[in-house]
């Protein structure tokens, strides 16, 4: 059998018997399944992309069947494998296996484990349906179903209220994306007359400079169709103005986390834009617009990463940040760099959600890092591995010699900005440089409040419900804000002799954070050498290539734009570096040197504190400018034209008039037989004068 047909479909059938079989198979078969699917599709995936980078292979379509043959719409379900596909399964299968094998300590007393691995696997087979897309109907089919499983995945714990709310809040603010990303499908297939993506691709460069009627007026044919299409990506890939839902799917289990900003949805935005970069190259607008944003969404993600306590949060506006960079990469042309950000970013950013989800673990479900500390010495692999993330997306390195992975691809992102020349490639330079110098920030912040400085664990009520469990106090119910408690679990109590010999540290509410079982840990070692080596080794197929033989044509590959980031300037080359170093050592010295440092610096500048860390208003703005006049209008339509007007005209008042009726009728069952008579007789009088008048 062909192996694409495996890695696409063997989650698939997975995700059905684990989840039809629920908890009629135990709790370890649903597991073993879905997990030995993923791994056995991550098995298959890096041969073929080996293959690709080995220069050995070509790209190929397999078909599957017949789907729509409608008038002059006609296409099949097939699976495209170029390069680009081949990178993205290697990311999906990578990630996506390690979650699947990491959940199984972290979601042991999850009494639902059927149901979350299908989910996981269900997720899976959505994203690798997207990206094997060989049209853009089969694209759209994908792009849905992972939101649809991103839906189910976030809010896994429904009974508890935020993780509801966050799954709707994801699911319509993705809606408003897709909104675009179809009519963007639409206007092509009217343009294009045909929904194939090679053939689409290789009529592109002809529609240059062509118009098309547009909300009642002329646009250029290419412009509108990319900006449609990238408001879907702006949507999937949490874009300034379409972010809100990212920093909320926190909510769900930390697996979903990891799973979700690493390597899938959120990176499908980035997937589409390069897949269609030869729709994008002949839009100098559309280009600008995907640079701009992507620059804008950089910084602004980086300024609320700084002011945030959940360590998940933290991460998750990383996310938001790291993104971005991929974005202005594209729109500066250098979609292999865009790609390569991608590529290394699924490592270092599903290794620091994991290890979020470890530190989560030892800390008994507490995700404020106000009441962590000196964990080093309790998980010294969590912190190990952690640190090797930090270092990775904080871009640490050496130009010229070598660095960690996204030393590797964010630089040369920086890089292509600058030598790319523009005004809007420039200005994304400079937003970029400044969000590097806030990802060291709170990269390191999070790191010195988990790892260093004394332990605060006393003030957790996580922790002193562990601590009352543990010695059997059960009067104390779990905090209503915990996850197992929100789902209905009781808090497991924490086996505590796992032979540290240092002893109860004061303040610690004779708590002792242990460190997770090896299923958790073996995850993030395997990750955490992708951090490491990851940027080294790929460098020079995505973006040093001069001739671009890596991508094969599978997108747009500018040979002078890798040339001129070998010829830019070497300050900035060195800025990236300068800024991460800054970075670090201002978080040094407020959380380690001098702690009373940030306290007086919010004290300074308390109102742009309050409006960063309350995410620059825009929950507090889409609620006044959409959510309110929403509750307005349906309340207006269900009293006022509902109740008012169609109930009242309609079955209340048909039901009013019976009602009257039969109230007079009443009145005419007197019971008296001369009183029927007389009626009856009258009846006759009339009948007999209509047929004398007629």
């Amino acid at each position: 059998m062909n192996p694409i047909l495996i890695i696409v479909f063997l989650p698939l059938l997975a995700a059905i018997v684990a989840g039809l079989g629920n908890k009629s198979l135990g709790m370890v078969v649903p597991k073993v399944l879905t997990t030995g699917a993923l791994f056995i599709a991550c098995a298959l995936s890096w041969p073929i992309f080996i293959s690709f980078l080995a220069g050995n292979a070509e790209a190929q379509v397999t078909p599957v069947l017949k789907w729509v043959a409608s008038g002059t719409m006609t296409f099949d379900w097939a699976l495209r494998v170029d390069t680009l596909t081949a990178v993205m399964l290697v990311v999906v299968t990578s990630v996506s296996a390690l979650v699947h094998l990491y959940s199984w300590g972290y979601m042991s007393d999850e009494p639902d484990q059927p149901r979350f691995f299908a989910y996981l696997s269900l997720f899976t087979f959505a994203m690798l349906m997207l990206v094997t897309a060989d049209n853009l109907v089969q694209m759209f089919f994908g792009w849905e179903g992972v939101g649809l499983a991103s839906y189910l995945l976030i809010g896994f714990w429904f009974r508890k209220p935020s993780a509801g709310a966050a799954a709707i809040k994801a699911f319509v603010v993705n809606r408003v994306g897709d909104l675009g990303f179809m009519l963007g499908i639409f206007g092509t297939y009217l343009v294009f007359g045909t929904v194939s993506i090679p053939e689409i691709l290789h009529a592109a460069p002809g529609m240059a400079g062509s118009t098309i009627g547009f909300l009642g007026h002329r646009f250029d044919t290419m412009t509108v169709l990319c900006l449609l299409l990238f408001i879907g990506a702006m949507g999937k890939s949490a874009q300034l103005g379409l972010h809100t839902w990212l920093p909320d799917a926190m909510e769900g289990p930390t697996p979903v986390s990891a799973l979700i900003h690493a390597a899938t949805m959120v990176t499908a935005g980035v997937f589409m834009v390069c897949r269609l970069s030869p729709m994008f190259e002949t839009s100098e607008t559309a280009q600008h617009v995907v640079t701009f944003v992507g620059a804008a969404t950089c910084f602004f993600a980086a300024t609320i990463g700084c002011t945030q306590w959940d360590i998940k949060r933290v991460i998750a506006y990383s996310t938001c940040s790291q993104l971005g960079y991929m974005f202005f990469a594209a729109g500066s042309g250098a979609y292999g760099a865009a790609m390569f950000h991608l590529f290394t970013h699924a490592f270092f950013k599903a290794l620091l959600f994991l290890g979020a989800g470890s530190v989560i673990h030892a800390m008994h479900h507490e995700q404020d890092m106000r009441f962590y500390g000196n964990l080093r010495k309790s998980i010294p692999i969590t912190f190990w591995t952690m640190t090797a993330g930090t270092l990775a997306i904080t871009g640490v390195g050496i130009a010229g010699v070598a660095g960690f992975a996204g030393f590797h691809s964010k630089d040369a992102i920086l890089e292509a900005a600058w030598a790319n020349g523009s005004s809007v490639s420039t200005f994304a330079f400079w937003m970029g440089i400044f969000a590097a110098l806030m990802t060291s920030f709170y990269s390191w912040r999070l790191v010195f409040l988990t790892f260093f400085g004394k332990p605060r664990w006393a003030g957790s009520e996580h922790i002193q419900h562990a601590v009352h469990d543990a010695h059997g106090h059960n009067d104390h119910p779990a905090d209503e804000h915990s996850d197992e408690a929100a789902h209905g679990h009781n808090a497991h109590a924490h086996d505590h002799s796992h032979g540290h010999d240092d002893h109860a540290i004061e303040g610690t509410a004779g708590y002792h954070p242990h460190e997770s079982p090896l299923v958790m840990l073996l995850p993030l070692i395997i990750l955490a050498m992708g951090a490491v080596f990851a940027g080294y080794v790929f460098q020079h197929a995505f973006v040093s290539e001069g001739d671009g033989e890596f991508w094969k044509g599978a997108l747009v590959f500018h040979e002078h734009l890798i040339h001129a980031m070998h010829g830019v300037p070497d300050w900035v080359k060195w800025a990236p570096f300068t800024v991460m170093a800054i970075g670090f050592f201002i978080a040094w010295y407020g959380y380690i040197k001098n702690t009373a440092f940030p306290k007086a610096l919010v004290g300074q500048i308390g109102p742009i504190y309050t409006f960063v860390y309350r995410k620059w208003m825009f929950d507090e703005l889409y609620h006044y400018v959409f959510v309110v006049p929403a509750f307005w209008l349906g309340r207006v339509f269900w009293k006022v034209l509902d109740i008012g007007v169609i109930d009242r005209f309609g079955p209340d008042g048909a039901a009013w008039v019976v009602a009257q009726g039969s109230t007079y009728a009443r009145k005419v069952q007197s019971g008296y037989l001369y009183s029927y008579a007389l009626v009856m007789l009258l009846g006759l009088v009339g009948a007999i004068s209509w047929v004398i008048a007629g």
